[in-house]
């Protein structure tokens, strides 16, 4: 004769309830869902509050410290631009931005489809990936601040 153990009360049981289904389902699109209500917040907040004009936004604290632009300066502008429909003067803003911006939402539409699924992430960045990435930001921070480049990478 075998002995059945019955789980005890508080015990996990074997198949969750289908409510208990649906709060983890939200719970795991919550993140994503969480940051895209940012990023729009904040692109929105640049389409009325226009950077182009002075006093808006302060400076970006590298250029303030240095007098040299980082990766990130005019990335404002950029946004306000984009959000303008204004591609041009995005590009003339920051060109890496609007190069990386596309990669940044495939990103994220991946992120949230493995969060609705629930499935787990099945490739992970080699390391030379990340270490290309970090090169061609840097590569970037540097040429902008030669004077030769700056009529096509200034903000």
């Amino acid at each position: 004769m075998t002995a059945t153990v019955q789980p005890g009360p508080g015990a996990p049981s074997a198949r969750p309830s289908p409510a208990a289904r649906v709060r983890s389902g939200a719970a795991r699109v919550a993140a994503p869902v969480g940051v895209a209500l940012v990023a729009v917040t904040g692109a929105a907040l640049l389409g009325a509050v226009d950077p182009h004009q002075p006093g808006h936004y302060p400076t970006c604290p590298f250029l303030w410290l240095t007098g040299l632009y980082c990766p990130g300066c005019g990335s404002l502008r950029a946004v306000h631009d984009l959000v303008h429909l204004d591609l041009a003067g995005a590009w003339s803003m920051n060109p890496f931005l609007v190069l990386v911006l596309p990669a940044l939402l495939a990103a994220w539409v991946a992120w949230l489809r493995r969060a609705a699924t629930g499935a787990e992430r099945r490739r992970v960045l080699p390391a030379w990936t990340i270490w290309t990435i970090l090169a061609l930001v840097l590569a970037y921070w540097a040429a902008r601040n030669v004077p030769a480049l700056a009529p096509w990478l200034a903000p």
